[in-house]
């Protein structure tokens, strides 16, 4: 093996070893966040997920409007922390007190709505203003974050919401990413910084077996849930079109 395979194997056992980790001591809170899933969908309820923050905005798209996901996913994409917009505009927006509770407001989220929020560090202004909107507004929380992150980052860090809360905190269910400080892991001969991160990887694990466990639970019910087919994939847009008009105005992205 070379040196740089070496280095890539490094890389490749250490997602794997943050994966292992989740799967060994998450299990429980995603198979309980899962059964608030199945009572949404039970209702034939939307399931919403907003990750504010830069890449964090990736896990609602990797669960919406997906091959072999749910299709009562709506994902909040909101404009303001996309980074195609700008990264550093992002990060300021994030950052900016009372943002979240404005996009919570616009999508009317209140009583009898679940809404999944993900954010790697779990700290950030705009994705507890979210968090706390929600929650007061009677919705139902299920958080995706780094305990270890969120636990060991400053009480007066720039990024933190004024309240200092951790979204663990604030959520029905909290599922722990795991996602060390900084979210890089790898370390470089020569290099200063770390490099390559972690959190997409564990993010979209937890996210994938969150849908695996919700589509359990509802079997275990007798219900079979809609869900996407690739369509590149034969029969995909058939299979797709029997259900779109069921969700089309009600899902904002779709």
């Amino acid at each position: 093996m070379s040196t740089g395979d070496a280095t890539f194997r490094g890389y490749l056992d250490t997602v794997h070893g943050y994966l292992e980790r989740i799967l060994a001591e998450e299990s429980g809170a995603i198979r309980a966040a899962a059964e608030l899933l199945a009572d949404q969908i039970a209702a034939d309820r939307l399931v919403h997920v907003f990750g504010p923050g830069g890449h964090s905005n990736l896990a609602a798209q990797e669960v919406f409007f997906r091959a072999g996901g749910l299709m009562h996913i709506s994902a909040i994409l909101d404009e303001g922390t996309l980074l195609s917009n700008g990264a550093l505009r992002s990060m300021a927006i994030e950052r900016t007190p009372g943002y979240g509770r404005v996009v919570i407001s616009d999508r009317g989220l209140g009583e009898g709505d679940l809404l999944v929020l993900v954010n790697a560090y779990g700290i950030n202004a705009a994705l507890i203003d979210a968090a706390l909107t929600a929650r007061e507004r009677g919705a139902r929380l299920i958080g995706i974050s780094s305990r270890e992150h969120a636990e060991n980052t400053s009480p007066d860090h720039p990024a933190r919401h004024p309240s200092k809360a951790n979204l663990h905190d604030l959520v029905d269910v909290a599922i722990d990413s795991k996602v060390p400080i900084g979210d890089a892991v790898m370390h470089v001969p020569g290099s200063a910084e770390p490099v390559a991160a972690v959190s997409t990887f564990t993010n979209a694990y937890v996210l994938n077996c969150l849908t695996l466990a919700t589509v359990e639970a509802l079997a275990a019910r007798g219900i079979e849930p809609p869900v996407w087919r690739s369509g590149n994939a034969p029969g995909g847009d058939e299979a797709n079109g029997r259900f779109l008009e069921r969700f089309r105005g009600r899902v904002r992205s779709l």
